[in-house]
Parts: C-alpha cells; sequence; structure tokens
C-alpha cells in the first residue's frame, strides 16, 4: 500500500480562489507524479457547484480530493450589506469547527501521511489546527506582491495615517512598490470605522502565524516587492519565508457546447482584431454603465466579444454570492444587439477564458483585474484595459497600468461613470497606435519571463520543488 505524502488545503467559497488554489495542487502533483496526494476542504454556501465552476472540479486528477462543507449560513450578513470580503471572511470563520472536524478525521486514518497544511489568507484561523496536529503550516495568497506588501505594513500605516486612506492628499507609499492613491486601496480599509477594516487588518497580522507563505506571483515580474517583503523586517515585524510559486492560472477548460459558440466566432475573425470582455465570476454593473460601455463599444467601430453579461446592479458584488437568473440581455440599449450583429458577440454563459485569451483573434482584454484574469493575460502575452470594481482590483489596475506599463485604465465621471467616449477611446487606444505598440511590446516580453518562470529551470518552479522535497522529506516513505 502507498503512503503518499498528503497535503491538505483549506480554501473559501469564491470560485477565483478554489481555482488558484487547486491549480496550484495540480502543477505540484503533476511535477511529482505518484508522490503527493491532495485535499482540499472547501466551505460552501449552497449546496451544488455552479454550471460555470462544474466543469473545472470534475477535470481534477484522481490524487486531489475535495471535501465539500455544508453550507453556512449567511444571510445575516448579507442584510448588513458589509464588503464581499467581510461576507467571506465571516462566512469562512463560522466553518472553522467543521474543517477542524474534517482535518482531525482525515489525521485519524492509518494510512495517512499528513505533512502540511494550506490554507487560503482568508481562512488563516486553520493555521491553529496544524499546530494541534503538529504539521506545517502555510499560507496561500492568490493575489499579487504588491498586495501582500501593502497588507504586511498595514499596521504600519494604520499608525501613521490619521485621515481615511481614500482622503490622503498624497500617494501611499507601500514598500517595494509603486505609490498609489488611497483610492486605490481594498474596498475593506476605506471606511476605518468600519468592521470590514478590522477585519482586514487582523486576517493581516494573521500572516504572520503560518510557516511560510505561497503566493501566486513570479520574481521576474515583482522582485522589488519580493525583496522588500523579505528584506524588510524593520517595516513588516517578523515575516515568514515568501515562495513565489506563479504565474498559477487554469491549465485545462472543458468546453461544454454552448461555450464553444464564442471560439467559433473567433475563428472567422481578423488576428488581433477583437476586443475580449470579461467582468468576472461575479462582477456587476449599474444600469446606466452597462448603456456607456455598450454604446461606447459600438460607436468604436472595433469587433468586440463581451461575456458573463449580468443583469444592472448598483452594488459591484450584487452576484458574487448569489444565483439569481435573470435574462441580462433585456437590460442591454435597445436596438443594441442588432446594430452589432456583425461587429461583436454577447453572451450572458462564462466562456473559456483561457482558450480565448491564446485565440490570435483576440488583440486586447477588458478586465475588472481580478489577480487570476491578470495573470492569464501575461501568460497569453494579451494588452488590457483596466476597469477594476471592487476588492483588490484597484491596487491590481495600478499595478499594471502605473508600474507594469501593459494596460490602459479606464477613467470615470464626477458619477463614478465610465462614459461611451472613454470607452472607445481607450479601445482604440489599446489596439492602435504607437502607445498600443508600447503596451503590446512590454506585455510580450514579461510573457517570456512567465513562461521561463514555469519551466522545470525557472525561478518559480525552482521554488515549488524545494518546498515539495521538503515535503516528501517529513513523510513517511512509499512502501511496495
Amino acid at each position: 500500500m502507498e503512503a503518499r505524502t498528503h497535503i491538505a488545503l483549506v480554501t473559501i467559497p469564491v470560485i477565483s480562489h478554489q481555482v488558484s488554489i487547486l491549480e496550484f495542487a495540480k502543477t505540484l502533483v503533476n511535477l511529482y507524479k505518484n508522490i503527493f496526494h491532495v485535499t482540499c476542504i472547501i466551505p460552501t454556501i449552497s449546496n451544488s457547484l455552479s454550471i460555470s465552476s462544474k466543469p473545472f472540479f470534475d477535470t481534477l486528477p484522481s490524487n486531489i480530493q475535495c471535501i465539500y462543507l455544508p453550507p453556512t449560513n449567511f444571510e445575516d450578513i448579507i442584510r448588513n450589506e458589509v464588503v464581499l470580503e467581510s461576507q467571506v471572511q465571516i462566512s469562512v470563520t463560522r466553518s472553522m469547527p467543521l474543517v477542524r472536524e474534517t482535518l482531525r478525521s482525515i489525521i485519524s486514518t492509518s494510512s495517512n501521511n499528513m505533512v502540511a497544511l494550506i490554507v487560503d489568507a482568508f481562512a488563516h484561523e486553520a493555521h491553529e489546527f496544524a499546530k494541534e496536529l503538529n504539521i506545517l503550516s502555510y499560507t496561500y495568497f492568490p493575489c499579487s506582491a504588491m498586495v501582500l506588501s501593502m497588507c504586511l505594513y498595514s499596521s504600519k500605516l494604520d499608525e501613521t495615517i490619521t485621515c481615511e486612506y481614500k482622503d490622503h492628499p498624497q500617494p501611499i507609499e507601500i514598500p517595494g512598490c509603486i505609490s498609489v492613491n488611497g483610492t486605490d486601496l481594498p474596498d475593506s480599509v476605506q471606511e476605518r470605522t468600519n468592521v470590514a477594516y478590522k477585519l482586514f487588518l487582523h486576517r493581516s497580522k494573521q500572516l504572520r502565524l503560518a510557516d511560510g507563505i505561497i503566493i501566486n506571483t513570479f520574481l521576474e515580474m515583482e522582485s522589488k516587492a519580493l525583496k522588500a517583503i523579505s528584506q524588510n523586517g524593520i517595516l513588516y515585524g517578523t515575516t515568514p519565508n515568501v515562495y513565489p510559486i506563479g504565474p498559477i492560472i487554469q491549465t485545462r477548460t472543458t468546453i461544454q457546447k454552448n461555450k464553444s459558440k464564442c471560439l467559433l466566432w473567433l475563428d472567422n475573425q481578423p488576428p488581433n482584431s477583437v476586443l475580449f470582455i470579461s467582468f468576472g465570476s461575479g462582477g456587476t454593473l449599474s444600469q446606466d454603465q452597462i448603456n456607456e460601455l455598450a454604446l461606447g463599444l459600438e460607436f468604436s467601430n472595433y469587433k468586440f466579444l463581451w461575456v458573463n453579461v449580468k443583469p444592472p446592479n448598483n452594488k459591484a458584488t450584487a452576484t458574487y454570492l448569489s444565483n439569481e437568473e435573470v435574462d441580462p440581455l433585456h437590460f442591454l440599449p435597445l436596438g443594441f444587439l442588432q446594430r452589432t450583429r456583425g461587429q461583436g458577440l454577447v453572451m450572458c454563459d462564462w466562456a473559456p477564458q483561457v482558450e480565448v485569451l491564446k485565440h490570435n483573434a483576440v488583440g486586447a482584454f477588458l478586465t475588472h483585474c481580478g489577480w487570476n484574469s491578470i495573470l492569464e493575460s501575461i501568460m497569453h502575452g494579451v494588452s488590457m484595459i483596466a476597469w477594476p470594481l471592487f476588492a483588490e482590483q484597484r491596487s491590481n489596475a495600478a499595478l499594471v497600468t502605473n508600474s507594469l506599463k501593459i494596460a490602459l485604465r479606464a477613467k470615470c465621471n464626477s458619477k463614478g461613470i465610465v462614459e461611451k467616449e472613454e470607452v472607445a477611446n481607450l479601445i482604440k487606444g489599446v489596439m492602435e497606435g504607437l502607445e498600443s505598440e508600447e503596451i503590446r511590446r512590454r506585455v510580450k516580453k514579461l510573457q517570456k519571463f512567465a513562461n521561463c518562470a514555469m519551466m522545470e529551470d525557472g525561478s518559480s518552479m525552482k521554488t515549488l520543488s524545494m518546498l515539495a522535497l521538503k515535503w516528501m522529506g517529513l513523510g513517511r516513505p512509499i512502501e511496495n
């Protein structure tokens, strides 16, 4: 009987986080075949997987097992209308007794060989269970090193800045990173008297509890931030070792019949001619913003593929933890679909994003700046229009526009709306002209670094191998 080295994961009920940590697990088990077994414990908020996420879980390798916990009740949290990060944090916290029980059940089996627990940053309470079980614990940080630096530095910022961050007159310095406007810090820090801010500070402090922080970025892209985190103990206090193992992106998508429509459409378009538009798994726009975006696409005269369109809502995260089913196409401007029939394709369905981005017809990506989407765009050398909506997405937008310079950023009017003229100008700017050529050159260069990092002798694979060998050394030998 084989006693494979066992790694346990604890993720959160947000599909982007689940995909990231499970793709990390797939990379590990594929790199060391027949050595590792991974169990992923998943808190849930409903009794079933969404249609868009089910194909991903169905294609996981046999040595990755998922355990879905019973749904937690957090309806009272939604009624309080706290920000998304706090909804997730509180719902995960309520799942912790079940996480502990599940871990104890796994480790009690005679054949178990568990050596490490890796938990999402929002599931930091689970580090305590690793200590109880006498195994190593790691935080999996599915965001940028810039955001990690900001989190680790948050206590210092809290001491030195007395006003609301959004009202700070100067850009705020983050060690190893570009300075950012206070309005570009995550949603959870925008109201310092709010429960969300207190949870953010607490979660950031808990990053120090782990034996290490595994982060989905790569050295060649964020070397200054990673260096600052590892060397600036005076700024941060005691910080665990940080292991950049990215870019980890979704490597395989099962394309259902209704999802192949967009790829077939792309097959009939000229190279680099299409703007791909997606606001992620939960992002929503107001009715006014839907109108302006649609009209801007139409006026630009550029081809476009707009997927995962949702009904309007004034709250950007309205559908993130919801399964409400309404036909969003009814909310598009009157006659828009007819007028743009030869110009674009609009879909309510979730598209196979990785396959779309690698398609040679795609010339640019209008994205909400979720970290997974940014990494996927970089891995496929696609320029971006940054249109952040919530959470840390504005920080990501600042990184890709002001630091990496691989994107143009949408500018809002005084009412927070990106007007149709701005939309059309952005599209033109990223699709043609000298500026677009410079952006494309930079993203293609970064693409080469990203792919090199994931090669056998690349920076990220060396880091992952170092971790894997350490875990293998802690496990029992495989029995014949």
